[in-house]
C-alpha cells in the first residue's frame, strides 16, 4: 500500500512489470502456464490425439473422463443458488427497526418522498436492504449465472478464474437527474471474465488479491479503439499508437491497465489506475474511488505461497492417455478378428479383390494352388481381460478424482433415502472447494457494493418484488462510509432437494400443520403453473 506521493509512473515501468509477469508464468510447471492451459483445453474438449501421427488406418477412440469429471464438479460447486444479504456493521437490527424499515420502503414504493425515517439506524438498514434487493437485479442484468459458469470453467482448465468489474461510462440507465427529463443519468457497472493469462500480480507469493502491491490486466484491443480511448482522455501522442507487428496482427495491440492502492491526504486508501500501450500512456493515473481492486479470483486448487491456482487436468492426462490407447487397441483387435488381413497369390488370382460378400474369384492352377490362392492372416490372441482392465482404469481414475457412479446418477433410484445419504457422504470432499467458491461470490458482492457507494451518486435503485418493480431513491455519497458486512446464504442444489421439499410439505399439509395457501406458496418454483392466480383465488 503506497502513500500518496503524487509521482507519475512511466509507461516503461509498466511494460517491465508486464514482462516480468509473463516470464514468471512461462516458468510454471513443465510447459508454462499458457501452454499448459492450451493442453488442458484440448484434453477437456476431446482433442486428445493432437500431435500424435497415427495415420488414418487405425481408429483413435476417445473416452473423455476428464470432461465428465470436470462437468460434474463444476455442476456441484456452482449449482446451488446463491443469495447475498447486506447488513450495516455497527447498526442495530432489531424486530422494531425491521418493522420501521418495511414501513419506510412501502412509503417509498408509493412515491411518498416526504416520508423519512427518524432514526439513523432505520435509514441505514433500509439502504442495506435496498442493496440486498439490488444485487439480484444487477445479477440478472449482468448475467451473473453465466459469468459464474465461465469462471468455473476457466478455473478447472487453467487453475484460476477471474471476474473483472469495471465502469461503463456510456451505459444508459433510463433515469434522469431532473423532473423535466433533460439530464439523463449515464454510466453503470459491467463485468467480464478474464483469462488468467491476462492477469498479472505484483507479488506472486501473496494469495489475497486485495493485498497485492499492484495488479496488471493485459487486453488485446483494436488499435483504433485504443487510439479513441487515448484521444478521449487527452493523450497528445494518440496517433503514435501502433499495432503489435511482432505478432503479425497490425490491427491490434496490447492495452495494459495497472491498478494499485494509495493513501490519500484524507487518510483513506483508494485504488488508482492507469492505462499504457507500448511506450504511450493512454490514460494517466486517476483515482477510481474504490477501496477494493475490482477483480475477484477463484482458484480450483490452492498452492501455498502462490497467487495462482492449479488445475487437476495435468494430473489426469496420463490416465486419460492410457485409457484412450487401451480402448483403441481393443477396438483395433476386434476389427482385426472380424476383418483379418487377406493374402492373395497374384500368380493364380489375376483380377482385383474387393472382399465383397459373394464375390466370385477365378483361380487358375492346381488344387494345391487353389487352397493357397487366398488366405487370411490369423490375428494375435486377444486377451479377454482387456475390456475389464479398461473399465477398471476408468473407474479407478474417476474414483480417485472424487467422482463415482452414484454421484453421476448411474444408479436406479429405488431407495431415495439411501442414495441421498451416499451422495451427501461423497460430496463432503467438495465442500472445501464449494466454500472457496462462496468466498469468491462474497468478494464479488463486496466489489459491487463499492461501485454502488462510490460511483452511482444520486439515482434510483431498481427493486424487483412480487408486487412489481419500483425505484428506491439512493444517494451513494450518504453511505460512502458504510462498510457492508456481507453474509452469503446458499440454497440446496442437489437433484433430490425438490423431492424432499415436496414430501415435507405433503406431510405438513396432511397433518393439518399448514394451510393450502401456505402449502402452495412454498412449493418449488415451476411445480404449479399459474401459481399466482391460484393463490389469489384462494385468498
Amino acid at each position: 500500500m503506497a502513500k500518496n506521493t503524487k509521482r507519475r509512473i512511466p509507461p516503461a515501468q509498466v511494460q517491465q512489470e508486464y514482462r516480468q509477469g509473463v516470464e514468471y508464468k512461462r516458468q510454471l510447471g513443465a510447459h508454462g502456464m499458457a501452454e499448459q492451459s492450451r493442453i488442458n483445453e484440448r484434453f477437456y474438449s476431446g482433442d486428445q490425439w493432437y500431435g500424435v501421427n497415427c495415420g488414418d488406418s487405425r481408429p483413435l477412440v476417445r473416452h473423455n473422463v476428464i470432461k465428465r469429471i470436470g462437468d460434474y464438479k463444476m455442476a456441484v460447486v456452482g449449482a446451488a443458488p446463491v443469495s447475498v444479504r447486506y447488513s450495516a456493521e455497527g447498526v442495530a437490527d432489531t424486530p422494531a427497526i425491521r418493522e420501521q424499515v418495511e414501513g419506510y420502503r412501502r412509503a417509498l414504493c408509493r412515491g411518498d418522498k416526504a416520508t423519512a425515517p427518524t432514526a439513523a439506524a432505520v435509514k441505514t438498514q433500509a439502504a442495506a436492504r435496498a442493496l440486498t434487493d439490488y444485487f439480484q437485479t444487477t445479477a440478472k442484468r449482468l448475467k451473473l449465472d453465466y459469468l459464474k459458469q465461465r469462471v468455473l470453467r476457466n478455473a478447472y482448465i487453467a487453475g484460476t478464474g477471474v471476474l473483472y468489474t469495471y465502469w461503463n461510462d456510456s451505459a444508459g440507465t433510463g433515469q434522469y437527474a431532473d423532473d423535466a427529463c433533460t439530464a439523463p443519468i449515464r454510466g453503470d457497472m459491467a463485468a467480464e471474465v478474464l483469462e488468467i493469462e491476462q492477469v498479472y500480480m505484483g507479488d506472486v507469493t501473496v494469495e489475497d488479491i486485495q493485498q497485492q502491491p499492484y495488479v496488471l490486466i493485459a487486453q488485446r484491443q483494436p488499435v483504433s479503439r485504443i487510439q479513441a480511448l487515448a484521444k478521449r482522455h487527452g493523450c497528445r501522442d494518440w496517433e503514435s499508437i501502433r499495432g503489435d507487428e511482432a505478432s503479425g496482427r497490425n490491427g491490434h495491440a496490447t492495452l495494459l491497465t495497472r491498478f494499485w492502492k494509495e493513501v490519500g491526504e484524507d487518510g483513506i486508501c483508494t485504488v488508482r489506475a492507469m492505462q499504457v500501450c507500448g511506450d504511450t500512456a493512454v490514460r494517466e493515473a486517476w483515482n477510481m474511488g474504490l477501496r477494493l481492486y475490482p477483480l475477484a479470483m477463484f482458484r480450483w486448487e490452492e498452492k501455498r505461497h502462490c497467487c495462482y491456482g492449479e488445475s487437476e487436468i495435468p494430473h489426469l492426462i496420463p490416465n486419460q492417455i492410457a485409457i484412450n490407447r487401451t480402448v483403441s487397441a481393443g477396438v483395433w483387435a476386434v476389427m482385426m478378428m472380424g476383418m483379418p488381413i487377406m493374402l492373395v497369390n497374384g500368380d493364380v488370382v489375376t483380377q482385383p479383390i474387393t472382399n465383397d460378400p459373394g464375390q466370385i474369384i477365378p483361380v487358375y492352377g492346381s488344387a494345391d494352388e487353389l487352397r493357397e490362392a487366398v488366405r487370411y492372416v490369423d490375428p494375435p490372441a486377444f486377451s479377454a481381460q482387456l475390456d475389464a482392465n479398461v473399465q477398471s482404469l476408468i473407474s479407478d481414475t474417476m474414483t480417485q478424482a472424487g467422482v463415482s457412479s452414484t454421484l453421476l446418477g448411474d444408479v436406479k433410484p429405488n431407495n431415495t433415502s439411501a442414495i441421498i445419504a451416499v451422495r451427501e457422504a461423497s460430496l463432503m470432499p467438495l465442500q472445501m472447494m464449494q466454500n472457496r467458491f462462496y468466498t469468491f461470490i462474497e468478494e464479488v458482492a463486496r466489489i459491487w457494493a463499492e461501485f454502488w457507494l462510490t460511483m452511482y451518486g444520486s439515482r434510483g435503485l431498481r427493486i424487483e418484488e412480487e408486487q412489481g418493480v419500483w425505484y428506491m431513491p439512493f444517494d451513494g455519497a450518504q453511505y460512502r462510509a458504510l462498510l457492508p458486512e456481507l453474509r452469503v446464504d446458499v440454497g440446496s442444489g442437489d437433484a433430490y432437494s425438490e423431492t424432499r421439499v415436496t414430501e415435507t410439505l405433503d406431510n405438513l399439509y396432511k397433518n393439518g400443520i399448514i394451510t393450502a395457501k401456505q402449502y402452495l406458496s412454498r412449493l418449488p418454483s415451476g411445480a404449479v403453473p399459474r401459481l399466482d392466480s391460484l393463490l389469489q383465488e384462494l385468498a
